[in-house]
């Protein structure tokens, strides 16, 4: 029993950011119903397994072109108190499916809305995605390499941190306000400002001149010699964030550098230099060498690893924090909680799969359901 149980989410099928702010809701409790696309019944682009964001919910393939599949809709989202979609601005109306239409129905529904840009503004009605939209909060330039440019740190930041975890947030937060007012209200979720909330504190320094625009410059974007990361002899990497005074000065020590005349930690000018010197001593061992003086000191350190090599870290198997589904390792539900535990509560699912069974439980007659089959407006896998 999640956190979540008994919140009940209809989800309109998108991809990145909508799916796993739904598969977190999931984890937590929540009962999740994602409508599918009919087109998408019997055409997986890879086993279901796989799509491991999409775990959780049940799958119910409905066609919202049709009368009657608009209407199913509707009815859905009349027992739901969430709802979730990843649309352009303007689609859920063009079908019918509006805040204003929803709501009119549901007043205590929330109505989350995902998009890149957001709502409204100059270019909200144009394509994006995570790479474009982290372009225009300053957060691509900042991160990379000054000879490189800047690198996408996957979809990491505008995707899923400043989209998906937003959204989540922002859907409980009205929520739970909906419990006291007895109202709904539409929670607009742009990836722009997700990811620009995210870089708050860096324009907090860029404000008061302790933040240098060019890349490679700073404490946290690879500029210093103290949070960085290093080659070892084995061609592997560690990561250091020796940021605090006295996690750098047992840092110099366990390298013996201690009795050396270094210059001030915060010395910008001689970063540089200092970051040669810490590459030469980190390439005279192995990533395991390393592991093995530092991991249980407080020099802030950790190995740099691979996927498949942090599923079997020795605290990430201690911590449980991965899960086998349907053969397919993969994150566990995050955080933890004391006494609601999250769980993932059923496997991925294919397009449709459990369009009749779904459609049950959410209060349709066998006579409904039927006549919805029969005329084309949902499908069963």
């Amino acid at each position: 029993m999640g956190a979540l149980s008994g919140v009940k989410v209809v989800e309109f099928a998108g991809i990145g950011p909508g799916p796993m702010c739904c598969m977190l809701l999931s984890d937590m409790g929540a009962e999740v119903i994602r409508l599918d696309r009919n087109a998408n019944v019997g055409r997986d682009i890879m086993p279901p397994k796989f799509n491991t964001l999409l775990r959780g919910r049940k799958n119910v393939a409905v066609d919202l072109k049709h009368p009657d599949g608009g209407e199913a809709a509707l009815k859905l989202c009349d027992g739901a108190d969430i709802l979730i979609e990843g649309f352009r601005p303007g689609v859920m109306e063009r079908l019918g499916l509006g805040p204003d239409v929803v709501m009119a129905r549901n007043p205590k529904i929330i109505y989350g809305r995902m998009t890149g840009w957001g709502q409204d503004g100059p270019i909200a009605h144009t394509a994006g995605h995570d790479i474009n939209y982290i372009a225009l909060t300053g957060a691509l330039y900042a991160i990379g390499s000054e000879a490189a440019g800047p690198v996408p740190p996957l979809n990491l930041v505008g995707d899923f941190g400043g989209g998906a975890l937003y959204m989540a947030m922002g859907a409980l937060a009205a929520y739970i306000e909906a419990q006291r007012s007895g109202r709904g209200q539409v929670v607009d979720t742009s990836m722009v400002e997700g990811a620009a909330s995210l870089m708050t504190s860096a324009y907090g320094a860029l404000a008061a001149g302790a933040f240098v625009r060019q890349r490679e410059s700073n404490r946290l974007d690879g500029g210093c010699h103290h949070y960085n990361t290093y080659e070892t002899s084995d061609a592997e990497h560690i990561a250091i964030g020796s940021n605090e005074p006295q996690f750098y000065a047992l840092l110099l020590k366990t390298l013996g550098l201690e009795q050396e005349d270094l210059p001030a930690q915060t010395a910008r000018e001689k970063w540089p230099d200092m970051r040669a010197r810490f590459a030469a001593i980190f390439k005279t061992k192995t990533r395991a060498e390393w592991t093995a003086i530092m991991e249980q000191i407080d020099v802030c350190f950790a190995p740099v690893l691979r996927m498949t090599e942090a599923m079997e870290h020795h605290h990430n198997v201690a911590r449980k924090s991965f899960v086998e589904l349907d053969g397919v390792s993969q994150p566990a539900p995050a955080p933890k909680f004391s006494r609601t535990q999250s769980a993932v509560q059923r496997p991925c699912a294919h397009a449709g799969e459990h369009t009749e069974e779904a459609l049950l439980e959410w209060g349709f007659s066998d006579a409904e359901v039927a006549a919805l089959m029969q005329a084309g407006a949902v499908r069963q896998a």
